[in-house]
């Protein structure tokens, strides 16, 4: 490996922990803070969730240039689908956040955010898994590694 590979794995791997971690915790907070119905802690969490969720594209970019020569592997390409759908997911997570805010800075009593609670809850579960299969993938089927 070159000088470069080494700083794009770098880059890589930095990017997923100090990235991918925030986004996927703050995710997994949001549905208690729903419950206890913190609006302040609620729009931390959404803050952070948009902030880091948008320094994943970094992690996905730095993986292409890393992989630039085997991206036709399949191992590759069923971690690059993954991490899409990993990101979809997380403006899913990100768009409900707000509609929970909304409601629950609204005058009304009786619409407690319960929807957005279950759907936030499954969807941050469903992208956490998302992120360990394609670290299994990255680390189990790398020839490098």
């Amino acid at each position: 490996m070159s000088f470069l590979d080494y700083l794009l794995l770098w880059l890589h791997i930095g990017f997923a922990i100090f990235a991918l971690g925030p986004a996927t915790v703050a995710a997994h907070f949001t549905p208690r803070y729903i419950r206890a119905k913190d609006v302040g802690v609620l729009r931390f969490l959404n803050r952070t969730t948009r902030i880091f969720g948008l320094l994943t594209i970094a992690v996905f970019l730095f993986g292409l240039a890393l992989g630039r020569a085997a991206l036709a592997k399949p191992y590759l390409s069923v971690s690059m689908t993954l991490f899409i759908v990993g990101a979809v997911l997380l403006v899913m997570i990100e768009r409900d956040q707000r509609t929970a805010i909304r409601v629950l800075s609204s005058a009304s009593e009786e619409d407690d955010a319960q929807v957005q609670t279950g759907r936030i809850a499954m969807l941050a579960s469903i992208m956490a898994l998302m992120w360990l299969i394609i670290l299994v993938l990255m680390v189990w089927f790398n020839p490098n590694s």
